[in-house]
Order: C-alpha cells, then sequence, then structure tokens
C-alpha cells in the first residue's frame, strides 16, 4: 500500500477515485482492522488510514490531547482530499475522534459511517442502558485507565486480560498498555470538550447486537432513520461487525455508499478479501 508521512504519521493510501474515505480505529486496534473494508471499497474510493499515535508497536506511554489528534485528522484530510469533503468511517474511540472532527469541521465531511458508537454518555444512553450498563462501562473503562496509570508488566497484564474477558479481536501480543490513554483522558477530564454527536450530514450507523448494553440510545438511532439519506442497521455481531462478518458489512456500505463511486462490477468486488488474510 502507499505510504507518506504526516505530522511524523504514516497514513496509506489506496485506492482511486474522486472521494476519499478516511478510516479511523478504536482500541485496542490499529488500521489493519480495516483490511477487510480496503479490499473492498479500494476499486471504487481512495481509502485513506493510519494508526493513532501511541497505538503503533513499540509506543511510548503517552497521553495525547483532543486537539492534538484532531489535528491529525485535519492535516490528513486537507493534505489527501484538498478539494472534496471526505466520507469517515469509524469505530470505537475513532468514534469519538471522528464525531468531533466532523463537528468542528463539517466542511470537512460529506458523510459519516459510525461503528457501534453513537450517542454513548448521553442522558439518553445512560437512561438506556440502566444500572447494570453504566456499572459495565465504569469497570471496563476505569479498569483499562488505572493499567495506564500503573503501566509496566503489571499494566499490559491488566490490558490484556480485560481483552480477553471482553473477547477482543487482537493478538494478545499487539495489546499494549500505551493504547489506554483514551480511557485515562475520558476519566481524567481529557475529552470535556468532546460534544454527543448528532449529524448534519447523512449518516449510515452499524452496531452489533450480542453486547451486555449499547453503546447508542434507542432514541438516537429512532432520530438518526428519521434523517433523509441516514440509517441505522443492526447486526448479529458483537463491537466488530467489520471483522465477524466482513461481506456482509461491505455490500452494507457501498450499498449506501452508491452511486459515488459506484460502477457495474461493484457487486462482484464487494466480497473481496484480502489475499494475505
Amino acid at each position: 500500500m502507499p505510504t507518506t508521512q504526516i505530522a511524523n504519521t504514516d497514513i496509506h493510501i489506496d485506492g482511486t477515485g474522486p472521494d476519499t474515505i478516511l478510516m479511523l480505529h478504536g482500541w485496542p486496534d490499529t488500521a489493519a482492522l480495516w483490511d477487510f473494508q480496503v479490499a473492498a471499497l479500494s476499486p471504487h474510493f481512495r481509502c485513506v488510514r493510519f494508526t493513532w499515535p501511541g497505538f503503533e508497536p513499540g509506543a511510548p506511554r503517552k497521553e495525547h490531547s483532543l486537539d492534538e489528534l484532531l489535528a491529525l485528522c485535519e492535516q490528513v484530510v486537507r493534505t489527501t482530499s484538498p478539494d472534496r469533503p471526505v466520507t469517515l468511517l469509524l469505530h470505537d474511540w475513532g468514534c469519538l475522534f471522528g464525531y468531533q472532527f466532523a463537528l468542528r469541521h463539517p466542511e470537512l465531511v460529506a458523510r459519516v459511517i459510525g461503528v457501534d458508537i453513537g450517542d454513548a454518555g448521553s442522558t439518553a444512553h445512560r437512561k438506556a442502558i440502566g444500572l447494570k450498563g453504566k456499572l459495565g462501562t465504569v469497570a471496563y473503562q476505569w479498569w483499562l485507565a488505572a493499567a495506564w496509570c500503573i503501566g509496566g508488566g503489571l499494566g499490559e497484564s491488566m490490558s490484556r486480560y480485560m481483552a480477553k474477558k471482553m473477547g477482543v479481536p487482537v493478538r494478545p501480543d499487539q495489546i499494549t498498555v500505551a493504547k489506554n490513554y483514551p480511557y485515562y483522558s475520558l476519566w481524567t477530564g481529557g475529552y470535556r470538550a468532546a460534544k454527543i454527536f448528532r449529524p448534519a450530514c447523512p449518516m449510515l450507523f452499524i452496531y452489533g447486537t450480542r453486547k451486555p448494553f449499547m453503546f447508542h440510545s434507542p432514541v438516537w438511532e429512532r432520530k438518526l432513520n428519521e434523517q433523509p439519506g441516514s440509517r441505522a442497521v443492526a447486526f448479529d455481531t458483537d463491537h466488530w461487525p467489520m471483522e465477524r462478518q466482513p461481506e456482509h458489512f461491505n455490500k452494507t456500505v457501498l450499498d449506501w455508499l452508491a452511486p459515488a463511486g459506484r460502477n457495474e462490477d461493484i457487486d462482484d468486488k464487494s466480497s473481496a478479501l484480502p489475499a494475505d488474510l
């Protein structure tokens, strides 16, 4: 894949076409999370992705501010798609950062595809998940924030324990304590400026139903479905629908993105997978 550097970050670019899709991953993934999607989307779109600072192999345990991460997104978008707004494809923490980017720079975002994170933390969401959901949220987030604070071997072991408990589809050796800084920042006020996302542009929301609790409220989903050009789609998966059901996921995304970038053989290519996976 062609790679360039922006703000000391490796940016991977695959595919051609006038429309660009910026793919932002979450915890504890890297840009490789989107391999299945790049294989399906790159024949029709330019796919741009990178690994968040601190999530690279061997990265030091360091906090990265919301402003810093959003500035990186802005640099990437303005460099890779200077003349057209982009489509955002987001998952987990990539949703929080991508949503905030869309709110700050609506002129740079044409469409949003959010995966599994909606209005998490809103009054409606807290009410919907109830006490059990609130306690579950605090438990795993505080655990990972504490692991980041502790660091070292113990912090690493704590992170891998939680990842195993959550069924994370990432190899244990790729789960590092350095990746936990968003949880620490969240609970220490570093993301206080973040706002609940209510899309002003068309949005596709894909979420898994096999979870202890949802990361969006029914009210938010209903309002999204009432917005022209937007829709929510439930998958019979956990938090990672793009990995659990990649062909179904890719077809759902391509169908929603049509006719932008669409050609006659799109259905044949929509289920393509990387040859080395």
